[in-house]
């Protein structure tokens, strides 16, 4: 007996032992809550209170060369709704139908969803949100925020790019300036019941969204619109599938211009403006149809570019000292290399020719032979080395890489038809940016059109700064090609290049795209100027002219009259002097 008495006082201890130490471990634990937790939890109840609604931040502008703007902000509305504080549900249905212009069943859904907060529709105009507002129907929400707004429509559409409904960009400079151009939101914080109803008294609360900073870009408005009128004029008048024009500083790779027509209009970039039908494309069709029409045809895209290529091979060929300025060489109209038969564009042949009157003739036999002389090895360390195998650098997404065989695989061939510019493809920009290298002096430079970016009040915040790169090329061979280009266009196929007063340096090129069957082309020219001192380079390249497809013909004029207009805009002054004095050089 005595016995079961200890056991059950000891066990009576023990439960009490064990209910105070459950006991302090929960005073503990409240302490612990309600000290050293009460912020954090504090913070939460808030939370739960809490309803945000997010302020979009003013995108940063998108600035030319001369301070017009080319892309900027336009106030919008986005229209919310919040279930638990709708008191007259068809009232506000019918309101939103009427002014939103969209749908009983869709008005239906999002009024008597139940959330937090439901958007309606975002982008609205200001004119239709403050209209909304003065119905003054509880549980509809008006924030006012920022749509882009393209002041020029289609100018440059495909460098600058747009926006998305999220103010996000998409494509071009606004979606690789992303992070210096998008800001940061704000947001709108309204006190709640634990029935979501806005508490009467409290207000709400504000954080203020931060703008964007604003990218001044090379690219200048004047020039890009006289390029861009000039693409749809030979366009138009040689019914020609696209036109493509780029105008750069070979000097320092910055971008006076970048033009590919037909263009889209930014302010309406998901229209596909042709009159197409639409409502007949499936989805897929649909969005592969808005690719194309946004696609850059200067970076996105690659081609054979034909005798404009030349540039490299002569510059190569007089750089490694397999041919010099007065080599002679014979065209009867061919080489046959292995076991084939190459023609030269002239199939009666030239005759006897110096190098240079084989540049100025745009003459296949004479590059087939430099290339030849050089053998593939070298002749590809030199593709290698002028860059043609990276890519530019260019600040646009989606640049293209240089489509070339491997070295192993280069027969002689496929060397004899390199040499003038076929069996290969590179895009555009690739081209001017290796043609600059070569004629600025040798040291290849970077094509690009972003300078700087600014706050709002125009204070530097960053500069961009894009040294020349390596020389790929001696000062003494650049100076011979500036003058065997001018040669080109004073007496050789470039001739429709030359503007009155002016020194101008250039290639033609005509080349035949694939399949060789269907005989459809692409004449392109590639002129520069002053040819003793470049400031200026500029190439047009015509897809699929009807007609008449000669690059000497149809795209050299598009650069004469290009230059005509922008040689005095630039500052560069006409010389009585329009050719070189030695013939020498």
């Amino acid at each position: 007996m005595r016995k079961n008495k200890t056991y059950h006082k000891k066990k009576t201890a023990v439960i009490f032992l064990f209910c105070v130490l459950i006991l302090f471990g929960l005073i503990g634990r409240l302490v612990y809550l309600m000290i050293f937790q009460s912020d954090y939890y504090a913070k939460k109840a808030d939370e739960l209170h809490e309803r945000e609604r997010d302020i979009k931040a003013a995108r940063g502008k998108i600035i030319d060369a001369k301070g017009t703007i080319l892309a900027a902000n336009k106030t919008v509305c986005t229209i919310s709704v919040i279930h638990s504080q709708i008191a007259e549900p068809q009232k506000v249905m019918d309101m939103l139908v009427k002014e939103l212009k969209i749908t009983p069943e869709e008005a239906k859904k999002r009024v008597e969803k139940v959330s937090s907060i439901e958007r309606v529709k975002t982008n609205v105009e200001k004119e239709i949100g403050d209209r909304i507002r003065g119905y003054g129907f509880t549980g509809v929400k008006v924030d006012e925020d920022f749509k882009r707004y393209y002041p020029y429509d289609t100018l440059a559409s495909k460098v600058l790019g747009f926006t998305g409904a999220d103010n996000q960009g998409i494509i071009g400079l606004e979606v690789r300036y992303e992070e210096e151009l998008k800001g940061v939101n704000g947001k709108i914080l309204t006190t709640t019941d634990a029935r979501g109803v806005e508490l009467n008294g409290i207000g709400e609360k504000r954080i203020e969204p931060i703008a964007g900073y604003d990218l001044y870009l090379s690219l200048d408005r004047n020039i890009q619109e006289y390029a861009q009128q000039e693409a749809m004029r030979v366009m138009e008048q040689k019914e020609a599938q696209a036109v493509s024009i780029l105008l750069l500083n070979p000097q320092n790779g910055e971008i006076y211009a970048c033009v590919n027509v037909p263009e889209f209009d930014l302010n309406h970039p998901f229209e596909l403006g042709d009159d197409a039908d639409e409502g007949s494309l499936t989805e897929k069709e649909l969005q592969e149809r808005l690719n194309q029409m946004w696609r850059n045809r200067c970076i996105n895209d690659t081609y054979e570019p034909g005798s404009t290529f030349k540039i490299i091979t002569a510059s190569a060929g007089l750089e490694s000292g397999v041919v010099t300025m007065e080599d002679n060489f014979s065209c009867p109209g061919f080489r046959v290399v292995e076991d084939r038969r190459i023609h030269c564009a002239r199939r009666t042949g030239h005759g006897s020719e110096t190098f240079v009157q084989g540049v100025e003739n745009s003459c296949n036999p004479v590059f087939i032979d430099v290339a030849l002389r050089m053998g593939v090895g070298e002749y590809y360390d030199y593709f290698q080395k002028f860059g043609l195998l990276q890519k530019t650098g260019i600040d646009l997404p989606g640049e293209a890489s240089t489509i070339m065989h491997k070295e192993e695989n280069i027969g002689l061939v496929e060397l004899a038809t390199m040499a003038f510019g076929q069996s290969f493809q590179i895009t555009p920009v690739q081209l001017a940016a290796t043609a600059s290298s070569l004629i600025n002096g040798g040291e290849r430079i970077i094509p690009h059109f972003g300078v700087s970016i600014r706050d709002s009040d125009g204070v530097v915040i960053k500069e961009y700064k894009y040294e020349k790169g390596k020389r790929i090329l001696s000062e003494e061979t650049s100076e011979k090609m500036r003058y065997a280009l001018e040669m080109v266009v004073k007496e050789g196929g470039g001739k429709n290049g030359q503007v009155e007063g002016y020194r101008i340096g250039g290639k033609t090129a005509t080349s035949q795209t694939l399949p060789r069957s269907a005989n459809k082309y692409i004449s392109s020219f590639l002129g520069f100027a002053p040819a003793d001192d470049p400031v200026v380079l500029g190439v047009c390249i015509i897809y699929d002219p009807q007609g008449i497809y000669y690059g000497g013909t149809i795209a050299a004029p598009v650069i004469r009259n290009i230059f005509a207009n922008i040689l005095p805009y630039l500052g560069i002054e006409k010389t009585t002097q329009n050719t070189p004095q030695d013939g020498n050089v």
